[in-house]
């Protein structure tokens, strides 16, 4: 054998062994691995449970509600406790609730540590879905009132309108609220009781929720477009003064969507009868004008002030009934006929928007209406027919970080897609 045939033979040699070894090599650790292989896994471990700040999986648990004719002392009974107990916990925090106001089918909750005497720690009753009271039963006796956290989810919907907003709303599946929210973020540029069918909306919006899955209710709306006789109208929610923690809505170019007066002194009613220098009045029997706009609205509708200003006038007259005049600066001022109940005093400031008295039949009325007149440097006058004020606008160096902070809701908006809801046969 020369040595080139030596060279090689000791090359595939070297090649086999190095082979045998590394299959050597994985079988003892294949048969390594099935030694020390754990054995089949059992159930998973007990997921942990928190409540009313507790972890519940440290504690025997007794959940149960009020039943008919439960009083606190009968609750305390049925899960082991007696008369002198009752007495005692009672005693000591009836001050901070009184468990005489317990009321029938609420929940109530009982923890016992899980011991050979099942020692007592808490009690804890729900009146509401957000409150608790826990009655701590462990060292010192004491009783307090909590809340539970709240968490906020944002959501997006769409809709066309086909009769009215509020059945939209209904057919979406959507919360009723947001009828209200979206008829005062408009309330300045669009008349909600003339919504027409075709008219369409998209809303981002957010709503409360307990124990990740109830919902409480509606938070806020975020951003708004509503599309009313084919014109687009966007609404963003920004904080306009971050000093005094107001919130206002602005357009798309930064303009703010509030308006010096609010369309109608009531939500969502109808214009019943016009400002009309010829009208003919059936309660006088005669063509008499009329120098205001008559909203029609159930008996007790809350009325709003149109817009800021001073009360000058609240009183009765046997024609106007439960009135209130106000003054909004030294060319306006404004009045609200045939009310129920008056809520302000002559002299009281006001912020637009704010509850003064209630929708009623008192004075010279044939229905429940409040009838609405607006002065405009001392003469009456129709207020749909003015070029009524715009609201403070923004400032300058809020409207830049507007302009950034609004992009996104805005973009947000436009990729929301319009669909009309399923129908069945």
């Amino acid at each position: 054998m020369n040595l080139k045939d030596l060279k090689t033979h000791l090359t595939l040699l070297y090649r086999t062994r190095y082979i045998f070894l590394l299959i050597a090599t994985i079988a003892v650790t294949a048969c390594s691995t099935a030694k020390t292989a754990p054995q089949k896994e059992g159930p998973p471990p007990e997921p942990d449970v928190f409540a009313f700040g507790y972890k519940l999986n440290d504690f025997e648990v007794v959940r149960d509600t009020v039943q008919q004719g439960d009083t606190f002392a009968d609750i305390f009974l049925k899960n082991g406790f007696n008369y002198q107990d009752i007495f005692d916990i009672n005693r000591k925090v009836k001050k901070q609730y009184n468990f005489r106001k317990i009321q029938l089918k609420k929940a109530y909750t009982f923890l016992f540590n899980k011991d050979s005497l099942a020692t007592p720690v808490a009690f804890i009753y729900q009146p509401t879905v957000l409150d608790y009271v826990v009655v701590h039963l462990q060292d010192s006796i004491y009783a307090e009132k909590r809340q539970k956290e709240i968490k906020i989810r944002t959501f997006e919907a769409q809709g066309i309108i086909n009769s009215s907003l509020s059945e939209t709303l209904e057919e979406q599946r959507l919360s009723p609220l947001l009828a209200y929210d979206m008829s005062d973020i408009y309330a300045w540029s669009i008349d909600f009781f003339r919504l027409e069918k075709g008219d369409r909306f998209k809303v981002v919006y957010s709503q409360k929720y307990i124990d990740d899955s109830i919902n409480v209710g509606l938070n806020r709306v975020h951003a708004a477009y509503f599309e009313h006789r084919n014109k687009p109208y966007y609404a963003i929610e920004f904080e306009s003064d971050p000093e005094r923690g107001i919130t206002e809505y602005f357009d798309e170019k930064g303009k703010n969507l509030r308006r010096a007066f609010l369309q109608a002194p009531v939500q969502f009613s109808r214009i019943s009868s016009r400002f009309n220098m010829r009208r003919r009045i059936s309660y006088y029997g005669r063509t008499k004008p009329h120098y205001g706009t008559d909203f029609a609205a159930p008996v007790g509708t809350p009325i709003r002030t149109t817009a800021s200003g001073t009360v000058v006038e609240s009183g009765y007259t046997r024609g106007n009934g439960n009135y209130v005049t106000i003054r909004h600066n030294s060319t306006y001022r404004t009045q609200y006929l045939h009310m129920k109940k008056r809520l302000v005093r002559k002299g009281q400031q006001l912020q637009q928007g704010d509850i003064i008295g209630t929708v009623g039949m008192t004075g010279y009325t044939s229905g429940p209406h409040v009838c609405y007149r607006f002065w405009k440097n001392g003469k009456q006058v129709d207020p749909f027919r003015q070029q009524l004020p715009e609201a403070k606008p923004i400032e300058p160096k809020l409207k830049e970080q507007y302009m950034v902070y609004m992009l996104p809701l805005k973009d947000a908006l436009d990729c929301i897609q319009f669909y009309e809801p399923e129908t069945t046969s």
